[in-house]
């Protein structure tokens, strides 16, 4: 109850925050490339990681002015915690199937399993409705057609090219585990949740 506590003072929320949009900004720019070459009516689409911690800074800094918004925190916690374990996976199964690891994707493992991490750590102060969750499933499903049938998905590692349909199976049902975790700790027990400094 403390290190909860603790979570939700203002220093560390600014901490947090600024850590968060300087990961966003160059979320962003990683998607660059591919972004240059998207179709602009799936732009909003592509860049999966980095719109996930958007959202999550977006509501750091509504607990910062104490005007939480529970469809937000839904959007941050589905997509926080699918596209943090999505990451880590792609990059492991890169390695493991024979391709190089970089320093960078070492980076991008630790940083995408914490962003998983920062979404249930901040579960107990989310004022997520039912109807909110629902949004944000419709959201993510929306997003997993949009990138396996429309073939919008992030750009993957040749190491991992002939997978890409066993990569949006998991994909999907990665979405629907993170909709189901949300529920279970962010709704279902929404009696319990605390409330902020």
């Amino acid at each position: 109850m403390i290190v909860l506590r603790w979570m939700t003072y203002s220093p560390v929320l600014w901490i947090l925050l600024t850590i968060n949009v300087f990961g966003t900004l160059y979320g962003y720019y990683w998607y660059a490339y591919q972004l240059a070459s998207t179709p602009p009516v799936f732009l909003l689409f592509v860049p999966d990681s980095p719109t996930a911690s958007l959202f999550f800074c977006l509501v750091l800094f509504s607990f910062i002015i104490k005007k939480q918004n529970g469809l937000i925190e839904a959007l941050a916690a589905v997509t926080l915690i699918k596209y943090g374990i999505w990451a880590v996976v792609m990059n492991t199964a890169a390695g493991l199937a024979g391709g190089a690891l970089e320093w960078q994707h070492y980076m991008l493992i630790a940083s995408h399993a914490g962003m998983a991490i920062q979404a249930f750590l901040y579960m107990p102060f989310y004022r997520i409705k039912a109807w909110h969750l629902a949004a944000a499933a419709v959201w993510t499903v929306h997003n997993d057609i949009i990138d396996y049938v429309y073939e919008m998905y992030p750009w993957l590692s040749p190491a991992l090219s002939s997978y890409v349909s066993h990569i949006g199976y998991f994909t999907f049902w990665l979405g629907i585990i993170s909709v189901g975790a949300v529920y279970l700790l962010g709704v279902r027990r929404k009696r319990k949740t605390l409330s902020l400094m």
